[in-house]
């Protein structure tokens, strides 16, 4: 059926109608075979809509359907891009980013601000993110907002991207950020169904593609023959060379009292296992000087910077993928205080004799109940890690003092003999909730006290 409109004024209320054919009409306008014309007049100013509706002649089929394609072309995107999930689950989307065809494991993240700092955390690496927060995108994206240097997801998958950005900071549409990045997109597509599916069945592998001339079987295939377990993924994101941070925000109000008094003293080595900025920040505003070095840094090296401190930092990937990270931990327990967070967390765990496990689904967001142990505190807290440390498996001394209320996993451990302490969340809290910053501060007093010992 081809539809032509003839508006001689763009009235459009109050109308009153006569009905009709005519062949003689649909033929002036182009028409012919059977016409059927509806004619409406505005009863005020006379003015007439008049429609069409015809049927073209067998002759002039094909020639209609190419001029109806070009005078109603969608003025909207199209779904142009597919997911495939290793089930055999095919989600069709709008694409937006960077276009092509990537690989990498979905998880899904239940925080519902700070898209941004999610994007740019190393620790999702070989990971694509689905956003549960439907509306993603609204305030842009800003340089001072960045958790890294570049973006290492594989890509972002959300319900609904917005088309307006409304921030006095931001300078970019995410849209824009991403395709400047390389990184894919996919919207207007069920992140609901998807995370349930998730949760049931655990973290799937997937694909996302907007190349048209692949089939969903080829890209189940690609998704069904790879894996993320055993990858080192902690090289691809770690620095090359070591670094001096420099923290161009602080503010004497962030000092607690104890580290003002030991302000640009203490001597931190951080090891790059995929860093966020801010957790050097709240390091820096609590008084600490701090070198940063890569995964693969020897520790003879380290050992002569003199540290007061060694942090092992978040990442991504398995644990167990990356020996030469363990055995660098080893080679530091005991010689001066150490503190894990997440990735450094779990290196801690396997090299003090206990063992990782992958999760089903991992913890992802910024609303993760925490017990504190030793005080019955619960923290509201900021996660990413798909694997945990296995509490019946650490050896006699070590006290799990933070229990995730969630799953009962452990959440953070301790070992006074060997001055050790870890968490597997993210006190640093970008993006979430700051109930557990004082971790930081904790990491602080013991390497003052064990100063004062020396």
């Amino acid at each position: 059926m081809a539809i032509q409109h003839a508006l001689s004024s763009p009235c459009s209320s109050a109308v009153s109608g006569k009905r009709g054919s005519s062949a003689a009409a649909g033929e002036r306008h182009g028409f012919r075979g059977s016409q059927l014309r509806f004619g409406y007049r505005h009863r005020k100013c006379g003015r007439s809509l008049q429609v069409f509706c015809c049927q073209p002649a067998p002759a002039a089929a094909t020639e209609m359907e190419g001029v109806a394609g070009a005078l109603f072309e969608r003025p909207w995107k199209t779904k142009d891009t597919r997911l495939v999930l290793q089930d055999g689950s095919v989600w069709n989307g709008k694409s937006f980013g960077a276009s092509g065809t990537q690989v990498g494991e979905v998880v899904f993240n239940t925080a519902m601000t700070g898209y941004q700092e999610i994007i740019t955390d190393p620790s999702y690496a070989g990971q694509f993110v689905v956003m549960t927060q439907p509306h993603i995108g609204n305030t842009g994206v800003n340089f001072e907002d960045e958790e890294s240097s570049k973006c290492h997801l594989c890509g972002l998958i959300v319900r609904s991207l917005s088309d307006r950005v409304s921030n006095w900071r931001a300078t970019q549409t995410l849209a824009e950020y991403l395709q400047k990045r390389n990184i894919m997109g996919i919207s207007y597509l069920d992140t609901r169904a998807i995370t349930r599916r998730l949760r049931n069945d655990g973290s799937l592998n997937g694909v996302l593609s907007t190349d048209a001339t692949k089939t969903d079987e080829e890209l189940l295939h690609i998704a069904q023959n790879w894996t993320i377990v055993g990858k080192d993924l902690i090289s691809g994101v770690s620095c090359t060379r070591p670094y001096e941070w420099k923290d161009t925000t602080r503010h004497e109000w962030e000092f607690s009292k104890d580290a003002v008094a030991a302000c640009d003293k203490l001597q931190v080595v951080a090891y790059d296992f995929g860093v966020k900025h801010n957790i050097l920040q709240r390091l820096a505003s609590y008084g600490c000087n701090i070198t940063v070095v890569p995964s693969n840094w020897p520790v003879s090296e380290v050992m002569k910077l003199k540290p007061d401190g060694i942090l092992f930092s978040n990442g991504p990937g398995d644990p167990s993928a990356v020996p030469y990270a363990v055995e660098t931990v080893k080679e530091l327990l005991g010689q001066v205080p150490v503190f894990g967070i997440c990735m450094g967390h779990q290196l801690l765990g396997q090299a003090l004799g206990g063992k990782t496990f992958k999760m089903k689904f991992g913890h992802h967001g910024g609303n993760h109940p925490v017990r504190h142990l030793p005080t019955g505190r619960v923290e509201i807290s900021s996660q990413n890690h798909n694997y945990a440390v296995d509490i019946a498996t650490l050896p006699e001394g070590v006290e799990v003092t933070h229990v995730n209320l969630n799953d009962g996993t452990c959440a953070g451990l301790t070992y006074p003999a060997m001055k050790v302490m870890g968490i597997q969340y993210h006190p640093e809290s970008s993006p979430g909730p700051h109930d557990a910053d004082p971790a930081f501060f904790e990491f602080v007093q013991m390497m003052i006290q064990n100063r004062l010992l020396q």
